[in-house]
């Protein structure tokens, strides 16, 4: 028996959730759990909550899915208005979202994200193990190895559905040189807290050397293991060079480990690619790191257009999605700016909406066209409420055909009774 059948418990989720999944794929319960054993989809849902949540399916041939990220900083925001914020991107259709906090009271607010959430929640512990070392000390230099675990296991006790952990950075590649040839160096937040500390304590990565213990704390909780890019490449100028591809290097063996052991596993990808490189980078990393499914924040394609950046990361996530990517991370306008408020996150959730169904529909995956043709009937038979109900977000246009000064005209206001639409209708031509 294979490694991952003899572990079929923790990668294959109870039969209910497994038929849902699969009805909502347009595929079978029989072949989405070959995919989830063979490491190519795994199910965002611990077993404390996968029964309990809208739990999703990320991997080959599935629909691109779409993450949103929020939490509370040191600077800025508070409790109330990042549930505000959880709220919006729910409503607005994100899959799954991750909270990370790094301000106040870390524990307290992943406990009240996780009892309001209704989709998967992420977190990435050394986050809450750098600010307790900080409160101690004043530096995340005083992070200790047992810190770091604990923090992985102590989110996996309360519930969290998938962790990231950045597990790659190592300590030889710190010492290659590879980081200081870089324009942006290490841009990875956990990236650059771990290679703070492996430089001050001149040690191995905690992760990477005790990635066993890594793996027993997500197989018991079913916490799926996002290994996290440290190396990801914060600008066009540092895309697919050798830090970044060195690292790729490592997360293929450990998601082999992780295979191996048992545990739900994805990758985490890029970051700052320009157009013509982003479907060879998926198509790379995917490869290196045995199929399992890839999740990108963007990837952003240009470098300078900040405050504009859900559109340029819905650009590079639709040639991602289109090229292999299962797992879209949102970015919002604020990105490089600013801590994103509620509306930031709703148009950020919608724009990676978009990207990850026009990748759909360029990939030919189940269901993906059948909507758009569904629109396509609507729009002819200008059928506005048809059109609104279809639309990846029925509200936004409903308001602006509201405020117009269409009234109960059929047609919209651009072209009124030139509408193409209505001269060529059958009871026109009649």
């Amino acid at each position: 028996m294979s490694p991952a059948r003899s572990h079929a418990d923790s990668l294959v989720p109870p039969e209910a959730v497994l038929q849902r999944l699969a009805a909502e794929e347009h595929t079978t319960s029989d072949a989405l759990r070959e995919l989830l054993l063979d490491g190519r989809a795994t199910v965002l849902g611990s077993h404390a909550r996968v029964g309990q949540i809208r739990a999703c399916v990320v991997g080959a041939g599935l629909r691109t899915k779409v993450n949103a990220n929020f939490g509370t900083s040191a600077l800025s925001s508070d409790l109330v208005g990042e549930l505000h914020k959880l709220d919006v991107a729910i409503e607005a259709g994100a899959d799954a979202v991750m909270d990370l906090s790094t301000g106040g009271d870390i524990r307290a607010v992943r406990g009240a994200v996780l009892a309001r959430a209704s989709v998967p929640v992420g977190t990435v512990p050394v986050y809450e193990a750098a600010v307790q070392a900080a409160g101690r000390s004043g530096g995340p230099t005083a992070m200790t190895l047992d810190s770091l675990i604990a923090a992985v296991r102590n989110h996996a006790e309360q519930g969290v559905d998938f962790q990231t952990v950045h597990a790659s950075i190592t300590r030889s590649q710190l010492s290659s040189g590879a980081v200081e040839r870089r324009r942006t160096g290490i841009v990875s937040r956990g990236g650059a807290l771990l290679a703070c500390w492996m430089r001050a304590h001149d040690a191995e990565n905690p992760y990477y050397e005790r990635f066993d213990e890594v793996l027993d704390i997500c197989r018991g909780y079913g916490v799926t293991l996002s290994l996290g890019d440290s190396m990801r490449p914060g600008c066009l100028a540092d895309a697919g060079d050798e830090a970044q591809m060195t690292e790729v290097a490592v997360l293929g063996g450990l998601v082999q480990r992780a295979r191996d052991a048992g545990v739900r596993v994805i990758v985490e990808g890029p970051g700052h690619v320009p157009l013509h490189e982003v479907a060879a980078q998926v198509t790379a990393i995917k490869r290196a790191c045995h199929g399992v499914p890839l999740y990108v924040l963007g990837p952003l394609v240009t470098d300078v257009a900040p405050g504009y950046d859900h559109i340029t990361s819905a650009i590079g996530g639709t040639l991602a999605a289109m090229s292999g990517a299962d797992f879209l991370c949102y970015v919002t306008r604020a990105e490089h700016v600013r801590l994103p408020n509620a509306d930031d996150v709703r148009e950020g959730v919608i724009a990676c909406r978009i990207a990850a169904h026009a990748g759909d529909v360029a990939a030919g995956l189940p269901g993906a066209r059948e909507w758009d043709e569904a629109m396509a009937t609507a729009r002819k038979a200008l059928d506005w409420p048809g059109q609104f109900a279809l639309a990846i977000d029925p509200t936004l246009p409903a308001e602006m055909r509201a405020h117009s000064d269409a009234g109960d005209a059929a047609e919209c206001t651009m072209c009124g009774p030139l509408c193409s639409m209505r001269v060529t209708s059958s009871e026109v031509l009649a």
